[in-house]
Parts: C-alpha cells; sequence; structure tokens
C-alpha cells in the first residue's frame, strides 16, 4: 500500500509519501490504528483528516489493501 501524506502531514510524518505492507480487508479504524503506531503525531490530526483510496474518498464500508493508494487529505482553506 502507498500512502500519500499533503500539507502539515509531510512535517508531522517526515515524508511525503511511504510503502506499507498491509493486509487487505482492513476498515478506516484499523488503517487509522496501524498509521498512528508508525507516526504517532498523527494522531492529533485524525479528527480533521479525510483518507481518500484510489482517488475516490473512502467511507464507512471502504475496505484498504496491499495494492492500494491512499492519501490522507487535511483540512484547506484557498482564497
Amino acid at each position: 500500500m502507498r500512502v500519500l501524506f499533503f500539507a502539515q502531514l509531510q512535517d508531522v510524518t517526515g515524508c511525503a509519501v511511504t510503502d506499507l505492507a498491509a493486509p487487505s480487508g482492513l476498515n478506516q479504524e484499523q488503517l487509522w490504528a496501524g498509521l498512528v503506531e508508525i507516526f504517532p503525531g498523527l494522531q492529533a490530526h485524525r479528527s480533521s483528516v479525510r483518507l481518500a483510496c484510489n482517488w475516490e474518498y473512502a467511507g464507512e464500508t471502504t475496505r484498504f489493501g496491499d495494492g492500494d493508494e491512499v492519501a490522507l487529505l487535511p483540512p484547506v482553506s484557498g482564497g
């Protein structure tokens, strides 16, 4: 699984992208648990970050697997 971090999440994790070995069928809770274990600083951002899987926003029924590209998308502002 390729995981992409954007904006301030790059500062939190120290990287823009990482590859993780993950079993297929992970739900959001399981994915978050794994990410926070590796990058504890993500916990503080969890409530405001959306997940996307293969270019689509993830929903409650989304399952994540080894071949997926997952993006962590923090809130953005613009003008």
